[in-house]
Order: C-alpha cells, then sequence, then structure tokens
C-alpha cells in the first residue's frame, strides 16, 4: 500500500485509534501487513515484527513516515520478544493493541504421517508463541498496557474448528489459539479484552497451496463467490480492537465468506 493508498484510505475510515500503539507480529506481508495498515489508517503508530529484516523494511517502507517501526526477529525467541517490549517502552511508553498473526505450517499430509518434530515446532510457534507475546504485553512495567485497557487478537482459523485435511495438525494448533483466547479473555478482565479473528482462506502467500490453479473452483464453494483477502481480515481485527468492541470479549470471530456455514472446510 503506497502512502496515497493509506491517504485514501483515511479518507473514509474513523479514527478509532489516534493516540495509540499497536504491535503486530508476522506483518512483512500478508495478513499481518494488511492488519497494521488498517490500524494505522485509523490513526495507530504501529511496530511490526517479522523474521527477514529485508522484507520488513519494505513494509514498513509503504507506511507515511513516523507512523511505523520495524523490528526484525523469530517470533518464537524470546531475546526478540524482550528488544521488542523494550523497544516499544523506549520510544512510546505505552501499548495498546496487541495482534499476534504469527503461525505456520512447514507439513502438509495426514496427521498418521506427520513429523512430530515438526508439529512440536508449530505448536511452539503458533500457540506457546501467542501465549508468550501476551505475557510479554502484560507483564512488562513501563508498557502500561493493563492501564490502557489492552486489546488482544489472535489470529486463529476456520481450520480450527473442524477437520482440515492435509492441514489437520496446524488446525489442531488454531483450535489452542481459539481456546487461549477465551481462557485469557476470562483471566485477564475486566482490564484487557482478547479475542481472535478465524479466517477461511486468504489469498496469501502463506495460503497458495490451497486454491493455486483453481481459485474459481475453491471460491465456488464460498456463498459470497470469492476468497478472502487481507483487508477482509484487517477489517474485522480493527473492530475488535477498537472502542466499537468495548463489551466483546471471549470470542473468535469467524471470517469465512460463509464457507463453513455451507460445508465447506479450510
Amino acid at each position: 500500500m503506497s502512502e496515497q493508498t493509506t491517504t485514501d484510505t483515511t479518507n473514509h475510515l474513523g479514527q478509532r485509534f489516534t493516540g495509540q500503539v499497536a504491535l503486530i507480529t508476522g506483518a512483512s506481508r500478508g495478513i499481518g501487513l494488511g492488519i497494521a495498515q488498517r490500524l494505522q489508517a485509523e490513526g495507530a503508530t504501529v511496530v511490526l515484527t517479522a523474521r527477514k529484516p529485508e522484507a520488513l523494511a519494505e513494509a514498513v517502507a509503504q507506511f507515511p513516515e513516523g507512523t511505523a517501526l520495524g523490528i526484525a526477529g523469530k517470533s518464537d525467541d524470546p531475546t526478540h520478544r524482550a528488544e521488542v517490549f523494550d523497544t516499544i517502552s523506549e520510544k512510546f511508553g505505552r501499548l495498546d493493541v496487541l495482534v499476534t498473526n504469527v503461525g505456520i505450517n512447514p507439513v502438509y499430509g495426514p496427521l498418521i504421517d506427520i513429523d512430530l518434530d515438526a508439529a512440536r515446532k508449530i505448536l511452539d510457534v503458533n500457540v506457546l508463541g501467542t501465549l508468550a507475546w501476551v505475557q510479554g504485553a502484560v507483564h512488562h512495567e513501563n508498557l502500561q498496557f493493563k492501564e490502557n485497557k489492552g486489546r488482544v487478537v489472535s489470529i486463529s482459523s476456520v481450520a480450527g474448528e473442524r477437520p482440515s485435511p492435509g492441514i489437520s495438525f496446524y488446525g489442531i494448533s488454531k483450535a489452542a489459539v481459539s481456546h487461549l483466547t477465551r481462557s485469557l479473555a476470562v483471566e485477564l478482565g475486566p482490564d484487557i479484552r482478547v479475542n481472535a479473528v478465524a479466517p477461511a482462506v486468504v489469498k496469501t502467500n502463506f495460503a497458495t497451496a490451497l486454491y493455486e490453479g483453481r481459485e474459481e473452483e475453491v471460491a465456488a464453494s464460498y456463498p459470497v463467490g470469492r476468497l478472502g483477502t487481507p483487508e477482509d481480515v484487517a477489517g474485522a481485527v480493527a473492530y475488535l480492537a477498537s472502542s466499537d468492541a468495548d463489551w466483546i470479549t471471549a470470542q473468535v470471530l469467524t471470517a469465512d465468506g460463509g464457507v463453513i456455514t455451507a460445508g465447506g472446510s479450510a
């Protein structure tokens, strides 16, 4: 998204996040970048994390000057997480919104043949990583996350709601993220709200294997007639993170174009 595009978007959006700081993990491209762009367009200063420094720098360069900061590192690395929170504390002195978007799926195939080391890595990044980012935000003494009525929005998946052959263990990890969301919401309320968004197939590099070469066929099973976009997910995240959703917590918002209700899967 260019600076001009960001400005045009701002023209028809409210400024629900003016003066606020939002951290989005896994934000150099795809859903994470789309979320960061939406929150910034509504007034937030955004902090983006991602594993590859070059890709992250390219993503940050798309934002108006002074509205975005990139910090590269591995999401499941405690040292990286500490650096992110310390940097936010030093530069901004606050954190209002945390979006845990990082997710991996290095395997494809039946559960009975899955490599157990790969399965452990999926759980480490998708589940324990999500929990660790929330722990870091809550426990950091200088971020005022609790005092700012902090909001957490995690990215789950419809693959966590029903069996999705080929990506079943990924779905298992996302089912855990959904339950983690509900559990954290109960423990952290009333000061912090915790919700999640569970998308179906979104047109990103991450999901290419699920639709490449057969997009029309896959989209035909969606009542809305198309696959999702990062902007679709970003809109849902922005709502849950905003004051419009002040009475909403412990929810997993399914953003799937109706495919699950229609009998489909991820």
